[in-house]
């Protein structure tokens, strides 16, 4: 059984692992509330924008000339999947949810024949996905250095997707993030950037005119080809802004728990060391009774 001093030891290393904890839960709640509050100001200019193209690329059926950004290749041999994830771990199982939905989708479409790419955003979901992919990954993104996410790293990303796409490596692109629900919840989530028009749902369907008819100056086509890079960039943004909601939800409930684990182990290991010393003092006072009487 170990001594009182490894008892003592030990008791001090939990609990200074249970200060670290709860100081990266209120680190995780104060950045929560932010990145909830930055989530929830760019969700209705993403569905405005995707409403937008939406009603122009209705305008655009049956006609000739459509951009390839909205209507595709025309063919769907090559897939590029880019998997959005955090750089650094101690959040749960958000990370691992994430490449969980990806390896999802890349069986899938290796199942289908398809060819597939992999660009990872953020090392955790690269580092797990490369263990079976590695030699299908194209790049991988760090975020590491950037203390905020802002649009100017969607535009980087978008620009590299789009060049990529301008050079035939591949026919569709299909996005992998965590859409933020609550603290406690997160839905790992595939959605298509490329072509635009398989992402709008709904939304890409005849809007609703009230019976005025409009006329686009200039016309579908050109605001078209100036729209869905920008369009592109928004979705990304918004993709990774609900990752580091996630993110931070994922970490405080993680960090909530560990804490609460490690006050746990304190009381437990509080009691062995009591029993334990209560034992050696009740040994010694025997000893000494003992020791009493044969003299």
């Amino acid at each position: 059984m170990a001594s009182l001093k490894e008892f003592r030891d030990r008791i001090d290393s939990v609990k200074s692992i249970q200060k670290i904890t709860k100081a990266m839960q209120m680190v995780a709640a104060a950045k929560l509330r932010r990145a909830q509050e930055a989530v929830e100001a760019a969700r209705p200019y993403a569905a405005r924008m995707g409403a937008v193209v939406g009603n122009l690329s209705s305008a655009m059926d049956g006609r000739p000339g459509a951009p390839e950004l909205l209507v595709g290749t025309g063919k769907s041999d090559t897939h590029l999947l880019v998997v959005a994830s955090a750089d650094r771990g101690l959040c749960g199982g958000f990370n691992s949810a994430i490449a969980r939905k990806a390896r999802e989708e890349i069986t899938s479409l290796v199942g289908e024949g398809k060819t597939v790419k992999i660009l990872c955003v953020g090392v955790k979901a690269a580092d797990q996905l490369k263990r079976l992919y590695a030699s299908q990954m194209v790049d991988v993104i760090s975020l590491r250095e950037h203390k905020k996410i802002d649009s100017t790293i969607a535009a980087d990303i978008a620009a590299k997707i789009l060049a990529m796409f301008s050079a035939g490596e591949f026919d569709i692109c299909t996005l992998v993030f965590s859409r933020f629900n609550s603290v406690i919840s997160q839905t790992p989530t595939a959605q298509v950037l490329i072509p635009a028009k398989d992402s709008l749902g709904d939304v890409a369907g005849a809007p609703d005119l009230g019976g005025a008819s409009y006329d686009y100056e200039p016309d579908e086509e050109d605001i078209l080809k100036i729209l869905l890079p920008r369009n592109l960039t928004t979705q990304i943004f918004q993709a990774l802004l609900e990752n580091v909601a996630g993110e931070m939800g994922a970490k405080m409930s993680a960090m909530d728990n560990s804490t609460r684990n490690a006050g746990e182990m304190i009381d437990k290991l509080s009691l062995q060391y009591n029993r334990k010393r209560q034992s050696m003092i009740t040994t010694e006072l025997i000893e000494i009774i003992a020791g009493a009487e044969a003299v």
